[in-house]
Parts: C-alpha cells; structure tokens; sequence
C-alpha cells in the first residue's frame, strides 16, 4: 500500500517561510507527475505547483511564482515546497498528490487527473 505524508504546515507570520514535505512510503510506484494543491474554505481547490517526473519540468501558479520553489530527494522519494514570503491569501490546506498514470503537457498540472492524495497540512498565514 502507497501512501503520501505531508509535514510542514503550520501557523506563520506575513513575510515568513514554511517548508512542505510530501514522503511516499509503502511500495515504491512510478508516477508521471507529483505535486502540491491547496483548497482555502469557501474556494477551489488549485493546482500551486507541479512537476513532470521524468523531465523535471515545473509548473507555479501565477500567484507563487518567484516565492514558492519545489525539490525533490529522489532517495528518500520526498517532495518539497519551500514556501516564501507568505501571504495571508496563502492560508488553506495543501495536498500533495501523484498522477500515477500518463499525462502529457498541461494535464500533468491538473488535479483532477492526480489519483494518489495525502491527508493534507494546514498552513496559516497571519497578518
């Protein structure tokens, strides 16, 4: 059985910095995408960043760029976003997930085509 484990999450101040880790355990699985999404109450969940497996190729949404960096330790099989310069609008709950299927270009940004999730951190940004 596959799991994904989040940790990190937490209460931060205005300008401050989290650092989310996403750790796969069970039996190793090959996934064509991972990433992290976040769902604030009253609002959709979203896609806040992404990565294609095999290229390394990274999606930000618009709203993280320049301030949220994604990393991966592949022998621990472990993701990560480092969080930066947060923002109360930042405040949800972020899951990381896998697409263990295929994707190819946009769809492997999607969430909706991601079928592997974790129980979700709570992040809190103050003001």
């Amino acid at each position: 059985q596959v799991q994904l484990v989040e940790s990190g999450g937490g209460l931060v101040q205005t300008g401050g910095s989290l650092r989310l880790s996403c750790a796969a355990s069970g039996r190793t699985f090959s996934r064509s995408a991972m990433g992290w999404f976040r769902q604030a109450p009253g609002k959709e969940r979203e896609t806040v960043a992404a990565i294609k497996w095999d290229s390394g190729t990274a999606y930000y949404a618009h709203s993280v760029q320049g301030r949220f960096t994604l990393s991966r330790d592949d022998a621990k099989d472990t993701l990560f976003l480092q969080m930066n310069s947060l923002e109360p609008e930042d405040t949800a709950v972020y899951y990381c997930a896998a697409n263990r299927g295929y994707c190819t270009g946009y769809i492997c940004y999607d969430g909706s085509h991601y079928d592997l999730w974790g129980q979700g951190t709570q992040v809190t940004v103050s003001t």
